[in-house]
């Protein structure tokens, strides 16, 4: 008698999202906006929420430990160097790619832009900070303070100097270097017992974001939000399928198949370092060594900003238009290279966009202000820009473990 094939993952989590789709829609037209919302509010999304709660808790010593494993794991400390510049030089330019994207969408629907007032209820105090706070702000003054505000660029510098401090210490490092992979291998476990409960997580984030949001999506804002999602299905269409066909020689199916459980996890968490866990596990099943996925995934959650670049620039161009700004090449050149390089400072958390957003804007000269009159559906930009994150950090995880696979073959060959 044959077995019965369980379900995988990635279908439950889809089919929970789908599910929440479905009983959010049915919520919202029985019982209408109002009811809908308050009873989504206070009796699913708190389920939503635990779930959330949960990856947040374990995220921090997944990282930590996990990309201080990658490091010891790859035995060389001329490695991380390699793979570390490899992994950056790869997010700055599909960074940059995604701006360019982003810029050329915005202004051909441009003309279609509507000017807005600004709703008191989406009212946005913006907060900015300049390039050389975003660097200083990387190298922590004390291990524990990151730890506990769940810093991840400055986690990952701890990770970092800890990792390679246990592989130049040599024989006297290994019993660090055991507890650490010890200590990981039981993360690894209570991760997957949160994953186990992702799929009811999912559905219930899912009900609360569409009985809430119901015709929203179709009112003033709408035509910015299809212009934000056009431009992200044009960057996953064109530059990751191209990443990991010529870079990796992968086929797009096979890797869009393998990456679709985190990329629908990403899209209802609206969090990259919340989607870790499940970007780990896919990667894992598509064949990528796991110190490579342990150190490039942290490091892409952190500093891979692909859709919010995407999301800045068609949001710049609404807006800038919404004041009855036209933006000059100059300025459109500057939100590039801001939004690229602002991206290395933005937490992969959710609603973290909205802080860069403020930087682009100062940085073109338009009152952050006026974010307001976008920050009422700034979920829904969210959950696509994610998604797109997640996916990027998948397709450099591949790439980069394509590249030192033919390293190590290349090297095999001169021995």
């Amino acid at each position: 008698m044959k077995e019965k094939k369980k379900m995988g993952l990635g279908l439950k989590i889809l089919l929970g999202m789908v599910l929440g789709i479905v009983v959010g829609a049915i919520m919202w037209a029985v019982l209408g906006v109002d009811r809908a919302n308050e009873i989504a509010t206070s009796y699913i999304k708190p389920f939503g929420d635990i779930f959330v709660n949960l990856l947040k808790y374990i995220v921090v010593p997944l990282v930590l430990l996990s990309i201080m494993d990658g490091v010891i794991s790859m035995g060389d400390i001329g490695k991380v160097g390699k793979i570390g510049w490899k992994t950056v030089v790869y997010f700055l330019c599909t960074t940059a790619i995604a701006c360019v994207i982003g810029l050329v969408v915005a202004n051909l629907f441009k003309g279609s832009f509507r000017v807005l007032e600004m709703a008191e209820d989406a009212a946005y105090e913006a907060k900015t900070a300049n390039i050389v706070d975003t660097i200083k702000g990387i190298f922590p003054s004390n291990f524990i303070d990151p730890l506990l505000q769940s810093s991840m660029l400055q986690i990952i510098v701890i990770s970092l100097f800890f990792g390679c401090g246990i592989l130049v210490a040599g024989e006297k490092g290994k019993p660090a270097a055991n507890v650490v992979m010890s200590f990981n291998e039981v993360t690894q476990k209570v991760m997957s017992f949160i994953l186990a409960v992702s799929p009811i997580g999912v559905f219930c984030l899912m009900t609360w974001v569409v009985s809430n949001q119901g015709p929203k999506i179709l009112g003033d804002l709408g035509l910015v939000l299809l212009a934000a999602y056009i431009g992200y299905i044009i960057h996953v269409v064109l530059v990751y399928s191209l990443s990991v066909k010529v870079f990796a020689k992968m086929s797009p199916i096979k890797f869009f198949k393998g990456v679709l459980p985190a990329a629908v996890f990403a899209f209802t968490s609206t969090s990259s370092v919340a989607s870790l866990p499940v970007s780990k596990e896919c990667c894992d099943e598509m064949g990528v060594e796991n110190d490579i996925s342990s150190f490039v995934l942290p490091l892409g959650a952190t500093i891979n900003m692909d859709g919010t670049a995407i999301y800045q620039c068609v949001a710049a161009i609404f807006l800038a238009k919404c004041i009855g700004v036209d933006l000059t090449m100059g300025q459109m050149v500057t939100i590039v290279v801001t939004a690229t390089l602002a991206s290395i400072g933005t937490a992969g958390t959710s609603g973290a966009g909205m802080i860069m957003l403020a930087m682009v804007l100062d940085a073109v000269g338009i009152d952050p202000t006026y974010i307001g009159l976008i920050y009422g559906v700034d979920r829904l930009f969210d959950m696509g820009r994610t998604s797109l994150n997640v996916i990027g950090d998948a397709s450099c995880a591949i790439c980069v473990n394509y590249w030192e696979g033919n390293a190590k073959k290349a090297a095999a060959k001169k021995a």
